[in-house]
């Protein structure tokens, strides 16, 4: 029941931080700093990803009329006016091709050097500065993006050019924990002049091809060996962040129509250097 309980922590944790650009892998690392699953190192460096399954079907559902690319209602650029074209909705394709560019920079990388940038960088004092790096960025950018206009104002103005430059920057959230996926490539988004809910909306998108694929990958290298307790916890803690996710996705959707993204900023920073005075002093 305690592992359970802990599980649940877990997905909430991960519902929370996946989607608000404060790092999911970040604050999973700290919170296993705190809260220790009792299982083995291979299963948790396993579940601290594919926990994100669960996330992942919340942006489907919220977002399944924007994202599948088939049926003859609501679509605005049928591939034909009859057969089966009729049912095909280019302009969503185009938005998936858009997406894989972006994936692109971030899933070479992942697939050659996963295990060597977790060795490397999935530690407490490489996360806090990413957390705080990455903070001071968001605040200078909206800073400099506050009174400009937007060159890109909806996810079909997002060009192949637009769409690999953000894959770039979603490239240094695959490399180095702390940074948040979702944070990066907001970040890239504002600097080349996507607007805020734009950006936004196109990372949640993102996040669907990066988390699933990640997650393969961790089963892949795991195996499907898990005890019973192990299948419970897996399953617990994607259930709760499936939950949680809903919300969250809701809440920073609405949010951000009237708010900028300087109180992350500002909240990564102070949590940085929460985290290296703690690890300074031997807490962590």
């Amino acid at each position: 029941m305690l592992e359970i309980l802990k599980a649940i922590l877990f997905g909430i944790v991960e519902g929370i931080t996946e989607w608000l650009p404060i790092s999911s892998t970040g604050h999973m690392i700290l919170l296993d700093e705190i809260v220790k699953l009792d299982v083995s190192e291979e299963f948790y460096s396993m579940f601290q990803v594919v926990i994100q399954l669960g996330a992942i079907l919340a942006v489907v559902l919220i977002f399944w009329n924007k994202i599948w690319p088939f049926g003859k209602k609501d679509n605005k650029a049928p591939l034909s006016q009859s057969g089966i074209g009729a049912w095909i909705k280019t302009d969503i394709f185009v938005l998936w091709f858009h997406i894989l560019v972006s994936c692109v920079p971030a899933a070479i990388v992942g697939v050659l050097w996963d295990d060597l940038f977790e060795e490397l960088f999935y530690n407490p004092t490489c996360v806090a500065l990413a957390l705080i790096v990455f903070g001071v960025a968001f605040i200078v950018v909206e800073t400099m993006h506050t009174g400009k206009n937007s060159k890109i104002n909806s996810v079909a103005d997002i060009t192949y050019t637009t769409a690999f430059l953000i894959g770039m920057f979603q490239l240094i959230a695959a490399i180095f924990p702390g940074t948040s996926r979702s944070g990066a490539t907001i970040v890239g988004a504002l600097i080349i002049g996507v607007a805020r809910t734009v950006a936004a909306e196109y990372t949640f998108y993102l996040a669907i091809p990066v988390m699933l694929g990640a997650s393969l990958l961790k089963i892949a290298k795991f195996g499907l060996s898990f005890t019973a307790m192990e299948a419970v916890i897996l399953l617990v803690g994607m259930v709760v962040a499936f939950v949680v996710s809903m919300f969250v996705i809701k809440f920073l959707m609405d949010y951000i129509k009237k708010h900028d993204f300087k109180v992350f900023g500002w909240y990564r920073i102070v949590l940085g250097i929460i985290v290296l005075i703690c690890g300074f002093v031997g807490l962590i």
